[in-house]
């Protein structure tokens, strides 16, 4: 059975057709699927959203691996405990400490110019919880790395996830938080009234 590309040749994960095959597995037992293509970029930071539970995340790896990305993720460094930490890092985890911001930006843009191609996932609210302004450090990380924004929505009442438009920052957060946010108001988390 030929199983359609959604991906980029220069994007594609190298990590072989089992992980493929259990996130395509993963994902049709819990009835999601994944539609849209990434776009044809050699660099992209992918934004995920809503992001209201912890089924946010098993979504996200289980459509990583069915599509067959290479994404390095953003996510706390406290969920990157001993007994996990390889297989988060074999999936592209990247532990990120909020006290040291600054740190963190330099290890994504030397891990950026490192590799010829990438793609950055993160998601723009940085919690589960309900937070009324988003913060702008996704912004500064698409402006710093030099590339568009790769909007991706879950979508819980139809069981989807959507790799939508792309975005490109102007420059003005203020402005470019309000059209992201009203771009988002499309999607549905597990839980809505948190987003």
């Amino acid at each position: 059975m030929s199983i359609p590309q959604q991906v980029p040749e220069q994007l594609r994960s190298r990590r072989g057709v089992i992980p493929r095959w259990i996130g395509i597995s993963v994902l049709k037992l819990m009835g999601w699927r994944v539609e849209g293509k990434i776009p044809d970029l050699d660099r992209g930071l992918l934004i995920g959203a809503p992001h209201t539970s912890n089924w946010d995340f098993v979504i996200a790896m289980a459509s990583i691996l069915a599509i067959n990305l290479k994404m390095f993720w953003l996510a706390k460094h406290t969920i990157f405990v001993p007994v996990i930490r390889i297989f988060f890092h074999w999936l592209g985890g990247i532990p990120t400490n909020r006290d040291e911001p600054r740190a963190v930006v330099d290890h994504v843009l030397s891990l950026a110019e490192k590799e010829e191609t990438v793609v950055i996932g993160i998601t723009p609210e940085g919690t589960r919880k309900k937070v009324v302004k988003w913060k702008t450090g996704f912004l500064r990380l698409a402006r710093n790395l030099r590339c568009p924004i790769i909007m991706v929505g879950l979508s819980f009442s139809t069981k989807r996830v959507i790799i939508g438009d792309l975005f490109y920052p102007t420059g003005n957060n203020a402005a470019d938080l309000i059209a992201i946010r009203k771009y988002y108001e499309q999607f549905d988390g597990r839980h809505p009234d948190q987003f």
